[in-house]
């Protein structure tokens, strides 16, 4: 499968008030270029993101997930947004029908 720029990424783990963990996170990244023979001349750039999910810690039950609620919030509320948007707008164009 080729690989698409996107996954996650795990840190090295770290003790934390007696607890062991290892942090988790969203990562992305692209490149682009553009050769000589293109009409805007030649050029290239590339990017990347990384956003921290969360970390898994060893409890005595086992392994858990606690999740990072900042950055979950962050990635939850435009997508809430975009959907109220969407369906706005869907109940508009409904309305004239």
């Amino acid at each position: 499968m080729p690989d698409r720029g996107i996954g996650l990424a795990y840190g090295p783990a770290r003790t934390v008030d007696g607890v062991e963990i290892i942090p988790i996170a969203f990562v992305t990244y692209g490149f682009g270029a553009l050769d000589k023979s293109g009409r805007f001349g030649a050029g290239g750039g590339d990017g990347g993101v990384a956003i921290p999910l969360g970390a898994y810690g060893a409890r005595e039950g086992g392994l858990q997930f606690r999740p990072n609620t900042v950055a979950v919030l962050s990635l939850v509320i435009p997508i809430i947004g975009a959907l109220g948007l969407a369906l706005a707008k869907i109940v508009t164009a409904t309305k004239g029908l």
